[in-house]
């Protein structure tokens, strides 16, 4: 089995060499790039298991680069940030990244976070096929697409993972906590205000659909189904 290659992306010469060392002696093969533009071309030619990405790097920053990749690929993605402010974390969250180290960091938790986030990777591609389908509206977690009537709508993978979670489980109360535990992982450690932001999100983009998920306040969520349309939602497993 060939070794899991790693994008180490980061515009400081010693902390990619630092990278390298540690990772290549654990094992991966390693590739790096300097700036956000090289990053996403290294990307395209090199299909990484996982980018570790720097958030301050010149011609394009860290979001924008995560943002590009997330246009076209799933790939999980560590962001390395100086900044540990709660924007920050929940930013690179919201864009697509599946996890985050503040700097100065010490190798041995960014060996442990890769192999971390690399098991739920691998863990979700193993998985079935998963869609729900109830009074138009589609939700396919394999291929990352929303549709209402028939029509896709863009919406970013977290958002996905959100709406998802919640019709497949209809009627189920969930916890601000628990979502951020069961969509976002355990070691998110951002605050339940972005499981708010995105359910704004959501809403806007289903319209009429937008109904379907009720806020329980004080509590949480729920994609709300009366009881005699239960049997309407068709949960596909491939």
């Amino acid at each position: 089995m060939s070794a899991e290659k790693i994008l180490v992306v980061d515009d400081d010469l010693n902390i990619c060499e630092l990278l390298r060392l540690y990772l290549t002696k654990d094992g991966y093969n390693v590739v790096v790039a300097n700036d956000g533009q090289s990053a996403v071309s290294m990307f395209q030619e090199e299909n990484p298991s996982l980018v570790l990405l720097d958030v301050m790097l010149p011609k394009l920053d860290g979001w924008q680069v995560c943002r590009e990749i997330r246009k076209f690929s799933e790939t999980p993605i560590i962001m390395l940030t100086a900044k540990g402010e709660v924007f920050d974390r929940v930013l690179g969250l919201e864009l697509g990244a599946d996890d985050y180290v503040v700097k100065p960091f010490d190798t041995k938790e960014i060996v442990a976070r890769i192999k971390a986030v690399l098991r739920r990777s691998a863990a979700s591609t193993v998985e079935e096929v998963k869609e729900v389908h109830y009074d138009k509206l589609s939700i396919n977690l394999t291929n990352y697409e929303l549709k209402v009537a028939g029509v896709q709508i863009d919406t970013p993978p977290k958002e996905m993972e959100l709406i998802f979670h919640l019709a497949k489980n209809p009627n189920r109360v969930f916890t601000r906590d628990q979502l951020l535990d069961e969509v976002w992982g355990y070691d998110y450690y951002g605050d339940s205000r972005t499981i708010d932001s995105h359910i704004k999100k959501i809403r806007h983009k289903l319209g009429k659909k937008g109904k379907y998920i009720e806020t329980m306040r004080g509590i949480g969520y729920k994609f709300e189904i009366k009881k005699e349309n239960i049997e309407n939602i068709d949960l596909i497993k491939l």
